[in-house]
């Protein structure tokens, strides 16, 4: 009996290790028809296709399509079309670079429960593509798309479907603002820029915009105007806080009377190589309540450090799109009075273009004359040729800190007659008064026009000295 009983156990192991062993038969021929492959899988045309939807995350999107893209859920949704015909041309020619046949294990490549499903469908047929786990050693994603096998994919879908909402919306334009003609300003700031070669009010052919104010015409500084127009360039309009703004939605944001309304006329070539003009508008706005409770001195915010945190908003011309923008951008965009693009610069002119400079400094007057050969000017003192390093330098640093119509009240420290080899501009006339222990009031032909570093005023004094007293 005793014996019978331990025939009978190794029978039973003998059975077990049978059907081990034949499981490990299976899974290595199972294993062994993972084969490569260029394999296209999927042939859609994007144009072919009428929905389109996916679950990624426990969120789920879903777009049809009525002569264009539309959401579901919300058809007044501006929809990314282009965002959708990169999504929908992942499967234009889909192929994969192995196939694993006959699976019977999905959980192994995560596809019992996908990462992500996608479904789309034209008239004739639909389409579910699952996305199971990412391969690390091959780099790749695992696929499936209902025909039993398992693909790896070197293309991952993912890289796409990885979108919600926000990311599907068809954001407002800004287009490249390179060859501009007009800029308008109307609300808080309300005079224009125009642009002008061959000025006969600018400084150096390099100026070419012209500030149109109070029926004056006035240079600016092309680099801070263009500066500026590459603000309004690189703004991100990505944050919107709604896209179909109602009456009582552009009055939360302020945007119903905008605090700056910026026109930028430009040209552009379509399709034809025509030159076209066009008008960019843009609208800017802080919430209301900050607005209202800001003091404005002087076009510009008072009482707000820079560090400030601004609620401020944007809108593209009469787009139904309302954006949240940064402080910084606001501070950047409202920073358009005419004493932000005017020449700083008390100098406004190379070196070199000047011929001669009369000083009055101590009661005494000097005179720098200069000679120009070869297109290279040298300058001289009393017959005796300069080194004006340090008189170039300080003569470059004199530049506004702040603009003002102060009249002077205190002494004079330094006067300056500048003559230049300038059409528009012969002479420039600069008398520096003392201000206070920081700035000096910059007087120039005649006319209070800004506060300089009293430091940078110094620095001319002692270039002058080290000419006329040696």
């Amino acid at each position: 009996m005793k014996r019978s009983k331990k025939i009978y156990m190794l029978l039973g192991i003998l059975a077990v290790c049978c059907i081990a062993t034949f499981s490990v038969i299976k899974l290595e021929d199972h294993k062994e028809k993972i084969k490569n492959s260029d394999k296209i899988i999927l042939e859609i045309s994007p144009d072919s296709v009428q929905s389109l939807s996916w679950k990624y995350k426990s969120k789920a999107l879903g777009f049809h399509k009525d002569e264009k893209w539309l959401y579901d859920e919300d058809e007044a949704f501006p929809v990314d079309e282009e965002k959708i015909n990169d999504m929908l041309k992942q499967f234009e020619k889909f192929g994969v670079s192995f196939i694993i046949e006959d699976v019977e294990d999905y959980g192994q490549y995560g596809l019992d429960n996908p990462t992500c499903t996608i479904n789309l469908s034209t008239k004739e047929k639909s389409y579910e593509i699952q996305l199971g786990n990412y391969s690390e050693m091959d780099s790749q994603r695992y696929v499936s798309i209902g025909d039993g096998n398992v693909y790896l994919v070197k293309n991952d879908p993912l890289d796409y479907f990885d979108a919600v909402l926000s990311d599907m919306i068809d954001h407002d334009e800004i287009p490249k603002l390179d060859d501009v003609k007009e800029i308008q300003f109307k609300g808080a700031e309300a005079y224009s820029i125009a642009y002008e070669e061959d000025s006969s009010i600018s400084y150096s052919e390099d100026d070419v915009f012209i500030a149109k104010k109070d029926g004056r015409d006035l240079p600016l500084d092309t680099t801070r105007v263009k500066k500026y127009l590459k603000n309004i360039s690189n703004l991100n309009l990505n944050d919107y806080m709604t896209y179909k703004a109602s009456d009582e939605e552009l009055q939360k944001y302020g945007l119903n009377e905008p605090e700056l309304t910026v026109t930028v006329n430009y040209i552009s070539k379509n399709d034809k190589g025509k030159e076209v003009s066009n008008n960019f508008v843009l609208n800017i706005s802080r919430d209301p309540k900050e607005r209202k409770a800001a003091k404005k001195v002087d076009n510009k915010e008072s009482d707000s450090s820079d560090e400030e945190e601004i609620k401020a908003y944007a809108r593209v011309g009469e787009s139904k799109i309302l954006y949240k923008i940064t402080s910084y951008d606001y501070k950047n965009l409202t920073a358009a009075s005419y004493d932000c693009f005017r020449y700083l610069e008390a100098v406004p002119a190379d070196f070199e273009d000047i011929y001669k400079i009369d000083i009055s400094l101590e009661d005494a007057d000097y005179t720098i004359t200069s000679d120009k050969r070869l297109n290279k000017r040298a300058y001289y003192y009393q017959g005796e040729e300069l080194e004006t390093t340090d008189l170039k330098k300080a003569l470059e640093n004199l530049k506004a800190d702040k603009f003002t119509d102060e009249q002077p009240t205190q002494k004079k420290e330094i006067g300056l007659k500048v003559y230049l080899d300038n059409k528009n501009y012969p002479e420039i006339q600069i008398q520096l008064y003392r201000y206070d222990g920081t700035y000096c009031l910059a007087v120039i032909d005649g006319k209070p026009v800004s506060l300089i570093k009293r430091s940078n005023v110094v620095d001319l004094i002692e270039a002058v000295h080290a000419i006329v007293l040696n």
